[in-house]
């Protein structure tokens, strides 16, 4: 995690972002220190980014790397505001003695755009993502690769359409409308039991979650999910996150998840 230090919208690179909406870093801070807070309360370690005052959009460290089984394929940003983030998160990796780390050749922004099963490694394109980062993850990893395409540009990134609940027992949640008729038949093909999202709830960035198989943390606007994840099994945490949602990111935006 990074925390949002620096953290404004001076810029527009997705629909969330307004640059005329002022932002409070102050409680931006707080908010996220609450997530921080609750990871270490459920017994999860954190690892914090030192954030740099030209880089705005760090705290949305999910960006910057994928990591599985201890390796770590680095990112490529689409945008140049952000595309000096990918060597501060691959500084990061080398220096904790991460031994396998890659620096890629197509554009992808991390968890972004890849999201983490058993069985598949989950992938986005439409909006950042190049789809020849698919076939490079796959090469890195030795993961079978699962292209998904978005077409709403306010689900620019997999992880605002889609989150893995439970990745040993490959369950998802994902709101359907983010997807292309045929990504959809293939999410109802790989995930016929998958929670499905209403509008609302993905609106709300219901999907920008992250579990840890037991506790689900996600934007606390997200009302319509709390019951269902309850009815699986789950345990739902709402947070308020409301600061930097303003940049387009909540819970999983923020969360990068080191996979050893």
């Amino acid at each position: 995690m990074c925390p949002p230090e620096h953290f404004k919208v001076t810029y527009s690179i997705n629909p969330w972002m307004d640059p005329g909406k002022p932002v409070d870093v102050p409680l931006a801070l707080t908010q996220w220190e609450t997530l921080r807070d609750r990871y270490r309360a459920l017994g999860h370690t954190v690892d914090e980014l030192v954030p740099h005052a030209g880089l705005p959009d760090m705290v949305f460290s999910a960006n910057g790397a994928t990591v599985i089984d201890g390796r770590v394929l680095g990112a490529r940003f689409a945008h140049a505001e952000r595309a000096e983030e990918a060597a501060e998160h691959l500084a990061w990796f080398r220096g904790q003695g991460f031994a396998e780390v890659a620096e890629p050749v197509h554009i992808n922004e991390g968890e972004g755009d890849f999201a983490v099963t058993s069985s598949w490694i989950l992938a986005g394109r439409g909006f950042r993502a190049s789809p020849l980062s698919h076939g490079e993850a796959q090469e890195f990893f030795g993961r079978p690769v699962i292209g998904l395409d978005l077409v709403d540009p306010r689900y620019y990134h997999l992880d605002t359409a889609l989150a893995v609940l439970d990745d040993e027992a490959d369950d998802v949640m994902y709101f359907p409308g983010a997807f292309s008729p045929g990504s959809q038949a293939v999410l109802r093909r790989l995930f016929p039991d998958a929670l499905i999202a209403s509008e609302a709830d993905a609106a709300a960035l219901g999907m920008n979650a992250v579990s840890d198989g037991l506790h689900v943390l996600l934007p606390q606007g997200a009302v319509g999910l709390f019951e269902p994840l309850r009815e699986r099994g789950y345990e739902p945490v709402g947070v308020d996150l409301g600061e930097l949602l303003k940049g387009g990111g909540s819970v999983k935006c923020c969360t990068q998840e080191l996979r050893s």
